[in-house]
Parts: structure tokens; C-alpha cells; sequence
């Protein structure tokens, strides 16, 4: 598991309160939302604030491809890491 991936998963966990879990329990390719994590639209803007501040990076939640990005830890390491070198 990279380090950012990591990070990511830490960050989950701390900025939605979800004191019961560790990194561990959420697994990369597992869905943030509805079936897998069970994340609502709530814990997207709160995890978007997160993520923004964190990493520096700009997130536009009005554009299309924002929910792919959110899919899952995997895709959300991918958009920071492209972000972070743009």
C-alpha cells in the first residue's frame, strides 16, 4: 500500500469520525459510497474539505468526471497524486 493511499485512508477516517475503523478495514478498490463504505453526499463535502486542505489541491465538485474520482481510495490516490504534480 503507498504511502498516499495510506494517507488517504487515515484522512477518512479521521476528518468523518469513523473511531471504530482502522486503514485496514477499508480496502483500495472498495466503493466510498451506497454499497461499500456507505458514505453519503454529506461525508463527500466533508471529505472534499479534507482532502483540499490537506493536500493544497482544488476540487471541482460541479465537474463530471469529481465522482469518479470518489469511487474509491484507489481513484481518489490517483486524482491527488495527478494533482500534486500539475
Amino acid at each position: 500500500m503507498s504511502d498516499l493511499t495510506l494517507e488517504i485512508k487515515h484522512l477518512i477516517i479521521e476528518s468523518l469520525g469513523l473511531e471504530d475503523m482502522v486503514a485496514a478495514d477499508i480496502a483500495t478498490d472498495q466503493p466510498l459510497f451506497g454499497e461499500g463504505l456507505g458514505l453519503d453526499s454529506v461525508d463527500a463535502l466533508e471529505l472534499g474539505l479534507a482532502i483540499q486542505k490537506r493536500f493544497g489541491i482544488k476540487i471541482d465538485a460541479e465537474a463530471k468526471d469529481t465522482r469518479e474520482h470518489f469511487a474509491n481510495v484507489a481513484s481518489l490516490a490517483a486524482f491527488v497524486a495527478a494533482r500534486q504534480t500539475a
